[in-house]
């Protein structure tokens, strides 16, 4: 699974029949979470998440329905990593390649966009960043006052 990125609750997936994205809504566990130290948000996604497990329950409309609402059914992902398996539900982890089958277009057609991860560095990661590199990057970012509550409280922005 080199660099691939695990799908999460909130990871935006687009249909190529449909006209809107929507985010995907893990329903069915509530144990296992990836990038979320508070353990309230970023639920794993796994192949059982089937059905319409997605936010607003549709793409638009969708070409397949000569353009009448969306209402996704997904009965199957394919390319998930089966080296990592979530009990319960017995599901393995989707990553950002993944497509799903909808029952009405009868092909894997739905895919992600992104993942739902987002970046959230800690304390350890400021302290094993490269300065050097960092100043070049984000010159007005101090990486030794990266554990303030304000990062930027230096410049004097009000």
């Amino acid at each position: 699974m080199a660099q691939k990125e695990k799908v999460v609750h909130g990871a935006l997936c687009k249909c190529q029949f449909g006209t809107t994205p929507d985010k995907l809504a893990v329903l069915t566990h509530k144990k296992w979470y990836a990038n979320d130290s508070a353990g309230k948000e970023k639920l794993l996604a796994t192949h059982k998440d089937i059905g319409i497990p997605f936010q607003n329950k549709t793409f638009g409309s969708c070409k397949k329905m000569n353009n009448n609402a969306c209402v996704p059914a997904i009965t199957k992902w394919e390319g998930y990593y089966e080296k990592e398996k979530y009990d319960p539900p017995g599901g393995y982890v989707l990553t950002e390649d993944c497509k799903a089958t909808c029952a009405v277009a009868g092909t894997a057609c739905i895919e992600m966009i992104k993942s739902g991860q987002t970046g959230q560095p800690t304390k350890k990661n400021m302290e094993n960043a490269d300065e050097a590199l960092q100043a070049q990057v984000n010159p007005l970012v101090n990486m030794k006052e990266m554990d303030r509550k304000d990062p930027y409280e230096f410049l004097n922005i009000k």
